[in-house]
């Protein structure tokens, strides 16, 4: 599975936007020696890639909602505890920022909640 769909890539661009807004304000990373403007600290960095990585192997892709709303939790607890404090600091913010991004990402928390997928036995 990739972020080739549209509806993918949006999710992502926006998990982009709000890991970056939080980035910014909260661990000054424009203003840290070594990093330089517009890039992220390396926490940051590290949870970016995890959820690019969760993301791309989402079994719901297109049809998802938003990641709070779903019935299959792919993030680890630790992760899930520190995508949260950010989703909670950036979502508001966003309006500011992003008002785009966080008008779609409200719409797509309002979707349907998916069923599980049904896994496939395997033929052993």
């Amino acid at each position: 599975m990739s972020l080739d769909h549209p509806r993918m890539a949006r999710e992502m661009h926006t998990l982009e936007a709000m890991i970056g807004l939080y980035c910014r304000t909260q661990h000054g990373s424009d203003r840290q020696p070594g990093v330089q403007a517009g890039e992220l600290c390396a926490d940051c960095q590290e949870i970016l890639a995890y959820a690019r990585a969760r993301l791309t192997r989402c079994p719901f892709q297109e049809d998802k909602t938003t990641c709070a709303r779903c019935p299959v939790h792919c993030y680890k607890p630790a992760m899930r505890d520190r995508i949260r404090v950010i989703m909670r600091y950036a979502g508001p913010r966003m309006l500011y920022h992003h008002p785009m991004l966080a008008i779609r990402h409200l719409l797509d928390g309002r979707r349907e909640k998916p069923l599980r997928p049904v896994r496939k036995p395997s033929s052993s």
